[in-house]
């Protein structure tokens, strides 16, 4: 069950956890604080106890609180927030200014990607490879933004899967969602299929040459150039302001 978008009226229980879930990452709620006593929250949001428990264990499961008996609800630092869960990846990315929420993403992608790809060099099945290039061949086919987010995100994903590594493959995957919102804002470039093809396809041929210093040079190009496109959008943004 997600908690992304504003849930049916029905279900208290999802709006409870969203709404208390975006305040905690926003900063309404601040690490040590002392959430609202039951019997306030119960009568603001006209719930029983029992749904607003509910909605407190999902916050407890995703790193946001801490319930303590005789103290309450009790917001935890940042460092053991479940930052990868969809949900808290999701409610951080809405709330951040966008070029914050990029510059913490480039950070990232930094890290993982270039390594992601040389190590998918090294090691990639020729099924593994292939997939990424199915990927590519997707993102050749669109004819528009909106068609080339998707074999945009499965060319990632898939480069992680090709590492073998289960857990590069899960940090991958749980990566897609900020990934899918970076893709969104850079899309907004007059010449994003043009620019994007040339780059990914640098990656596939190193990676498919299983040439891993080819594999993370280009991976750290594309990085580069998709830094450069985003910050031209971010900057007309501000103009337009």
């Amino acid at each position: 069950m997600g908690y992304r978008e504003p849930p049916d009226r029905k279900s208290m229980h999802s709006q409870i956890v969203r709404d208390v879930g975006i305040r905690i990452v926003a900063g309404s709620y601040k690490p040590g604080d002392l959430l609202p006593p039951e019997p306030s929250l119960c009568a603001a949001y006209e719930v029983s106890r029992s749904v607003l428990r509910e909605a407190t264990r999902v916050l407890v499961a995703k790193g946001l609180v801490i319930s303590r008996q005789r103290t309450g609800v009790i917001v935890r630092p940042r460092s053991d927030w479940h930052l990868l869960d969809p949900d808290v990846l999701y409610w951080l990315i809405q709330t951040r200014p966008p070029a914050e929420f990029v510059e913490t993403l480039l950070t990232v992608r930094r890290i993982f990607e270039p390594a992601a790809a040389q190590l998918a060099a090294e090691v990639a099945s020729a099924q593994g490879v292939q997939a990424i290039a199915e990927a590519y061949a997707g993102m050749e086919a669109a004819q528009t933004p909106e068609e080339l987010l998707e074999p945009d995100l499965a060319f990632h994903r898939r480069i992680a899967q090709a590492t073998g590594n289960d857990l590069l493959a899960y940090i991958g995957n749980m990566l897609s969602l900020a990934l899918r919102e970076s893709i969104k804002l850079s899309s907004r470039h007059p010449d994003t299929h043009a620019l994007s093809l040339p780059r990914h396809k640098a990656i596939l041929k190193a990676i498919s040459n299983r040439n891993p210093r080819a594999a993370r040079r280009a991976a750290l190009v594309q990085l580069e150039a998709t830094r450069k496109d985003l910050s031209e959008i971010l900057d007309r943004d501000v103009d337009r302001a």
